[in-house]
């Protein structure tokens, strides 16, 4: 079986700040879970004082990055591959320069930007990302003690329970590792007969 990558995210946001060669550069990262979310604390968070707001994010499958008015190339992309180096997922990084009056070329700026990014995400808590699927299950009043009983050996969390005439429904988020392994023990459990969909 394929082993999937590790990656991680943050529980909190953090910031770092560094002077290089007269310029203040502030590195902010925070957990986002979707791209309107990132692009509003992107607004909520740049300095319209300060000469740049470089960012990048990673949500899943979606990467962008931002050099504002930098050379093309030299602040977005390096703090997009920081993010990437260090298997973070569904982080943003927003690293604010205030230019001091000296000139860092394109190299400089590319390791000043990347540098303080880095040592950004090196100092915050990082906590492992596992990727969750929500589900609803839906079964007999007979069988649902015994399929209750078995979503926490799975490491499934319970959010919602549904109490109808016929039967009950629950919904609950389960790593997706484990959702295939859950679904064929609750078929087995409830002989076929239970319903699970996979929600948005």
């Amino acid at each position: 079986m394929e082993k999937k990558e590790t990656f991680y995210t943050l529980p909190a946001p953090y910031h770092h700040q560094q002077e290089i060669r007269k310029s203040i550069f502030l590195a902010q990262a925070f957990p986002v879970s979707s791209i309107n979310q990132a692009m509003d604390t992107i607004q909520n968070h740049r300095d319209p004082e300060a000469t740049h707001n470089c960012w990048a994010y990673r949500i899943g499958q979606h990467y962008r990055s931002d050099d504002d008015g930098e050379p093309s190339g030299t602040a977005g992309r390096p703090i997009l591959q920081v993010i990437e180096k260090q298997n973070y997922n569904e982080v943003l990084v927003i690293v604010t320069r205030w230019f001091g009056g000296i000139k860092l070329g394109a190299g400089g700026l590319i390791r000043a930007y990347s540098g303080t990014a880095a040592e950004c995400l090196r100092q915050a808590s990082a906590i492992l990302y596992i990727p969750q699927k929500n589900i609803e299950v839906t079964c007999s009043f007979s069988d649902y003690a015994l399929v209750k009983s078995r979503i926490a050996e799975y490491g499934g969390i319970l959010q919602q329970e549904d109490f109808c005439s016929q039967h009950v429904s629950m919904n609950l988020t389960i790593p997706e590792d484990q959702y295939d392994a859950m679904l064929t023990r609750i078929l087995d459990i409830t002989r076929g007969q239970a319903l699970i969909k996979i929600k948005d």
